[in-house]
């Protein structure tokens, strides 16, 4: 997945973020999905940003991996 694409998902699921969050409906079914929208936004920003930690140190951005969802949900922002 270059850039572009994760960016494409980032929009994507901001989309569908605001879109649960604007539902009138907040049923256990759209809370659950919400969770799991964030969990996804917050692994692929992590992933943007290790790839272009990469690029700045003169390493293969295609070497980044995305990360558990466990691990980026225990950043601190």
């Amino acid at each position: 997945m270059d850039e572009d694409d994760i960016l494409k998902r980032i929009h994507s699921l901001v989309d569908e973020e605001h879109a649960l969050r604007d539902s009138s409906e907040h049923t256990d079914e759209t809370r659950a999905r919400m969770s799991k929208v964030e969990a996804d936004l917050d692994q692929c920003w992590d992933l943007l940003r290790q790839r272009r930690a990469k690029r700045q140190y003169d390493e293969d951005p295609d070497e980044a991996q995305p990360r558990p969802e466990q691990t980026v949900e225990t950043y601190l922002q």
